[in-house]
């Protein structure tokens, strides 16, 4: 039996998922992500690492952008193969990919209207990552799985997809490898959830599982208690209403958009906070709630029962650029929820602009900002901040809710961890800042006393 991993991405860093699975004669991607740190963009625009005449399929954990961001560059390199992944994924990954290639278009244009100005040549050249329509060619090829059933791959091989929180659609990937004597089992935990959040359902248990790759975002810590988000994100609006600022909240389209509407309309209804305008300034998120009300099936039972009775007065979903303009021309305070998440990219950038010097503004975080991020250096609190090609000094309060989080910690990666029912031969730590991984590999050694090990960047190791 001949099995081998190469570690494409996610290794010793958060970004850029892109894993090399060869068993059986056969050769399979798992993830094909983007990387958003800044001292690793480059590497978006390396050609394929491998050959696409050889890949015999490509797997999908889930939609956000860093495990699936680069498909458009794998297919115009000829890779004309199937994409598999649950149903609302392949949905997500649509929207995902064509909001990506729309803001790789805006930005290469506005790039070099900036750089003809200076006088100057960018690190890169002046045309987008991908364009749109290369964007829609990766869409025909998505080829919907059902959770919890064997997919044949040949060969021996299976793949079977098993829910594991963290957004709508969202998965771990369990190969079965097979031959004449023996059968191995490798688990690709793709980014594990929590339990007990809003609207979808807890990780699925592992079950047998000799090999795996488990992501390490939070291996290195613990997150806020889930039930404080309420109070906290009380809080801060409150605050903020008295100061008289906008309340800016950088934000993922998936999963983390939909969980603020949900904890907003639950403190309205409740009377903890006042009535104000609320705008959803991102078109993406706007589509990613459409998809989300044609998957019910993958909702909490709770979110089922409460999705009956909560309303959200004060809600705009905005979708084109003049009424995202005409956002920062209304008085008083208003709730401004845009993308992207880390502050990379779209309509989080002019919103920043407007408000960030503004003391009377506060800017709330309530996802995971990747090292060099502009998101990551406002947190850590830097005076000046440069945002489109411009320096602005950093007035605004800034804030931060831990609990929001959509990645498990260390403790609850130990917990589903221990959900499998065989004795693990190795564990790989990836998907983590090196601190981050190097501690959950400590603490998987001392608490369960499996073999770990933390891969660099391009390693490739065969499995027993």
């Amino acid at each position: 039996m001949d099995i081998s991993i190469t570690f494409l991405g996610a290794a010793k860093n958060v970004t850029g998922s892109k894993y090399l699975l060869k068993a059986n004669g056969k050769t399979f991607i798992i993830d094909y992500g983007i990387y958003q740190e800044h001292d690793l963009k480059d590497r978006n625009w390396l050609p394929s690492q491998v050959p696409p005449s050889e890949i015999d399929g490509v797997f999908l954990t889930h939609a956000h952008l860093d495990h699936c961001g680069l498909l458009p560059r794998l297919v115009k390199e000829g890779y004309d193969g199937p994409i598999y992944a649950t149903a609302a994924t392949c949905e997500l990954v649509k929207i995902v990919l064509a909001d990506c290639a729309k803001i790789n278009e805006e930005d290469s244009k506005f790039k070099q209207k900036r750089h003809e100005k200076e006088g100057r040549q960018g690190p890169h050249p002046e045309v987008p990552l991908y364009t749109l329509p290369e964007a829609k060619d990766v869409f025909d090829m998505l080829k919907p799985v059902p959770l919890g059933q064997p997919l044949g791959l040949g060969g021996g091989v299976y793949a079977e997809f098993l829910e594991v929180g963290h957004i709508l659609g969202a998965t771990s990937i369990k190969f079965t490898i097979r031959d004449e004597t023996e059968t191995r089992t490798i688990l690709f935990s793709g980014d594990v959830g929590r339990c007990n959040m809003p609207i979808i359902r807890d990780p699925a248990p592992i079950g047998e599982a000799d090999y795996i790759v488990c992501e390490s975002t939070y291996g290195d810590r613990l997150h806020g208690n889930s039930a404080d988000i309420p109070s906290e994100l009380a809080r801060i609006i409150n605050e903020t209403t008295e100061a008289g600022g906008n309340l800016i909240i950088p934000s993922f389209a998936i999963e983390r958009t939909q969980d603020l509407i949900y904890y907003l309309a639950n403190l309205l209804k409740q009377d903890k906070i006042p009535h104000l305008r609320i705008f959803v300034d991102s078109p993406m998120a706007v589509k990613v709630t459409d998809i989300f009300r044609r998957f019910p099936n993958l909702f909490d039972a709770e979110t089922t029962k409460l999705a009956r009775s909560i309303r959200l007065p004060g809600l705009t979903l905005v979708r084109t650029t003049a009424d995202s303009k005409s956002i920062n021309r209304i008085k008083g305070t208003a709730i401004i929820i845009a993308g992207a998440g880390m502050c990379t990219g779209g309509r989080i950038k002019y919103h920043l602009i407007s408000n960030i010097t503004r003391k009377e503004c506060r800017i709330m975080f309530v996802g995971y900002q990747a090292k060099e991020t502009l998101g990551r250096i406002i947190l850590e609190g830097a005076k000046n901040v440069r945002i489109l090609g411009d320096e602005y000094p950093v007035n605004a309060k800034i804030e931060r809710i831990s609990g929001f989080s959509a990645h498990a910690d260390q403790q609850e990666l130990l917990d589903w961890l221990q959900t499998t029912t065989s004795s693990v031969r190795k564990l790989f730590v990836t998907h983590g800042e090196p601190e981050a991984a190097e501690a959950l590999s400590n603490v998987i050694q001392e608490k369960l006393a499996w073999k770990t090990h933390v891969p660099e960047y391009g390693e490739t190791v065969t499995l027993d």
